[in-house]
């Protein structure tokens, strides 16, 4: 991708497709993004050490498969069914990770490198194959795919890197959710101040959500002897989902999830949306722009 190119990716995804199947980037949006994360780390923990690995990873796949089924039946963006996927892909991708390093002994650094080069692999064949990373564009089923396959590559790349730099570098959890605390600041102030195409600064953000997300949620639940807090797992996925429970009803009703500037349709758009209504059929708000992701 050229920088060229990069820059008028950047304009284009200020523009929010009527059919668009992915929520607009907000503070909001993050919020629930590193909730999931940590919900993901810690529910995944708690069905492997509760029951059998191996029904825990089945029980796993198959919400995985349910969720991404009826998030990829609905024809819109909806609030209830894409966090559902997300929160599934949490759960899943964390088991994902995990199964590799122990169940095959794959060791964390291995993995970090292997998950790097699966998602290089698929954002250049979706930049290949639709011209485009913006989420602004997942509008068809091909970009869905491409989409959350870039979703799932990420989280099982967050968890061996956030159990890469909290067991194998020594930071523990704490630690090592500091670092990526700061890591994730990184594409905010480039994209800010420096100039970073909005496109580079959303996936290098969304990227660094999973550890810092997983290592506190780490923090929280493992018990003091593991450099944690003891609130055990349980508690921190049940915690956890109550706030994105919160989070995702007041989207929802609010639409504030959706609720931006959109790019004009064109003739197969408008016969499937109406004109002057936003993806939920609610007049759009005028005035209302935003920056791009």
């Amino acid at each position: 991708m050229t920088r060229g190119e990069l820059s008028d990716a950047g304009r284009a995804a200020s523009l929010r497709h009527p059919l668009s199947k992915v929520p607009e980037v907000t503070v909001y949006f993050w919020i629930t993004k590193v909730l999931t994360t940590g919900m993901g780390e810690a529910t995944s923990d708690y069905l492997v050490h509760r029951i059998n690995p191996k029904t825990a990873v089945v029980i796993g796949f198959t919400a995985f498969a349910a969720a991404m089924a009826l998030q990829f039946r609905c024809r819109r963006y909806n609030t209830w069914v894409y966090w559902l996927a997300v929160v599934m892909v949490a759960v899943f991708g964390t088991m994902a990770a995990d199964v590799l390093h122990i169940g095959l002994g794959i060791p964390y650094a291995v993995l970090t490198v292997f998950f790097m080069i699966v998602l290089a692999v698929i954002f250049v064949a979706w930049y290949r194959s639709e011209g485009t990373l913006s989420i602004h564009s997942i509008y068809t089923r091909r970009r869905e795919l491409f989409y959350w396959a870039t979703v799932l590559a990420t989280f099982a790349l967050g968890t061996a890197a956030g159990d890469l730099t909290a067991k194998v570098a020594g930071l523990g959890y704490f630690g090592s959710g500091v670092v990526f605390a700061v890591v994730i600041a990184v594409p905010a102030v480039a994209y800010r101040w420096l100039g970073l195409n909005a496109i580079v600064a959303f996936w290098f953000a969304y990227i660094v959500t999973r550890p810092l997300g997983a290592s506190f949620a780490d923090w929280l639940a493992w018990p003091p002897s593991v450099s944690g807090l003891g609130l055990g797992h349980g508690v921190v996925s049940l915690g956890s989902t109550v706030i994105i429970v919160g989070l995702v009803a007041y989207m929802a009703v609010t639409g504030k999830d959706v609720m931006v500037r959109q790019a004009a349709p064109g003739p197969a758009d408008r016969a499937a949306a109406e004109p002057g209504a936003d993806v939920r059929g609610r007049p759009v708000q005028s005035g209302r722009h935003r920056r791009p992701e």
